[in-house]
């Protein structure tokens, strides 16, 4: 595979390029709309938001979610496909000289693409708790649900600067881990499959808490969907088998 080839075929992370059996993952991620962040000639897309922008009122007020998914995820799916663009115009006139400074650019900008789709699904408008595979899975990691709560909490309050707090499998380790994301990309493990992550940076909470992350951290444990979390657990389980 050359680089070009390579640039074209990142999937969710990059699971669908280390893992043999990662045609499963795959196959998921075409069949699974809001996971579907590219069109069929390889352009990344921004899905519909799966619900109403009052949806998640009150933890999350519909201008904040108007102008999250409206201006910043929606402004980071143009300025992926920007890099892209830039990315093989370097690579169609073999001219190499600003291609570090787009792959930069692209591994930013999908980056928080990937986490945004992920993000807008792991919420709901009604409390829920880890049932099944990923309760048994996080008691035996982290010792009880409680435990992980308070460790994602802790993880998201204080991330520096901006970021994401996130809760992966790792396939490696065939574990879940919990991860301090700074900005969309940095401080990540190879091959981790987010199930469930929380975004700090000020734009998702400013309007309704101001400078209080640590108030929207804990308002978002009443809204976060746990149950999506567990069919991607299940989804990234297949990986395994």
């Amino acid at each position: 595979m050359n680089r070009a080839d390579f640039l074209k075929s990142g999937t969710l992370l990059g699971a669908g390029t280390l893992f043999a059996t990662a045609n499963v993952f795959a196959q998921n991620l075409s069949s699974n709309p809001i996971d579907k962040l590219v069109d069929a000639n390889g352009n990344y897309i921004q899905q519909a938001l799966p619900y109403s922008e009052t949806f998640l009122e009150p933890y999350m007020d519909a201008e904040t979610m108007h102008l999250h998914y409206t201006f910043h995820h929606g402004g980071a799916v143009k300025g992926a496909n920007k890099d892209l663009s830039m990315i093989k115009k370097a690579l169609d006139e073999n001219n190499l000289e600003t291609v570090d400074f787009w792959t930069k650019k692209l591994s930013y900008h999908f980056s928080s693409h990937i986490l945004h789709s992920i993000f807008w699904t792991n919420l709901t408008n009604k409390k829920n708790e880890p049932t099944g595979e990923l309760k048994k899975r996080i008691e035996k990691n982290f010792g009880s649900v409680d435990k992980l709560k308070s460790l994602i909490a802790a993880t998201s309050k204080n991330v520096d600067g901006n970021g994401w707090g996130i809760v992966a499998y790792q396939p490696y380790s065939d574990s879940l881990t919990v991860l301090q994301c700074e900005n969309h990309e940095k401080l990540t493990q190879w091959g981790a499959i987010p199930l469930l992550v929380i975004d700090v940076w000020e734009h998702a909470y400013y309007l309704k808490y101001k400078n209080k992350r640590t108030d929207f951290v804990d308002a978002l444990f009443n809204i976060i969907n746990w149950d999506n979390s567990a069919l991607r657990l299940d989804e990234a389980l297949k990986l395994m088998k």
